[in-house]
């Protein structure tokens, strides 16, 4: 799918094995499920306290999809742009981590 705006998240891409994206998608799979459970609360007049508790889950859930997303881009696309002699993405993947840890 070809991104037709220009905001800058479609420039580069990645293939990935289809391990790999089938862990991911899960994972989103996962979360998606969680967010539609905390609505379905909210619906129904569930006690905050406990809305909170779920919404802290799904606040786990994305930081651990987070984690296994960068550790992947590091070890493939980081590594391979370093060894092609591109340091820019350093300087990206410093961005990155600097949005990450907001």
């Amino acid at each position: 799918m070809e991104c037709d705006h220009d905001c800058g998240c479609c420039q580069r891409r990645k293939e990935r094995d289809a391990q790999e994206a089938t862990a991911l998608v899960h994972r989103l799979n996962r979360i998606e499920g969680q967010i539609r459970g905390i609505r379905g609360m909210v619906e129904k007049n569930a006690y905050c306290p406990d809305i909170l508790v779920q919404a802290s889950a799904v606040s786990a859930a994305v930081n651990a999809f987070n984690r296994e997303l960068l550790a992947s881009h590091i070890r493939t696309c980081v590594m391979e742009d370093i060894r092609a002699g591109k340091e820019e993405t350093v300087d990206e993947l410093l961005k990155v981590l600097q949005k990450l840890m907001k």
